[in-house]
């Protein structure tokens, strides 16, 4: 599932939202696209989890 993160701009943004998958999924895969703002997430939590997760690390997201 691909997300569109439009805050996310550095590092300490991506270990933020890296830490927060993970806690709430360890076996989640995620791959950044930070020019794109954007994550590629393959987990077993469905889309609207994984915003509220995202979203608890402090950032806004979008299904694309």
């Amino acid at each position: 599932m691909r997300f569109n993160v439009p805050e996310m701009s550095c590092g300490h943004c991506k270990s933020a939202i890296e830490t927060a998958v993970r806690g709430a999924d360890p076996a989640a895969t995620l791959n950044f696209d930070m020019p794109k703002r954007a994550i590629e997430i393959e987990s077993s939590l469905d889309g609207s989890q994984l915003q509220s997760v995202i979203k608890g690390a402090g950032y806004d997201s979008a299904v694309t």
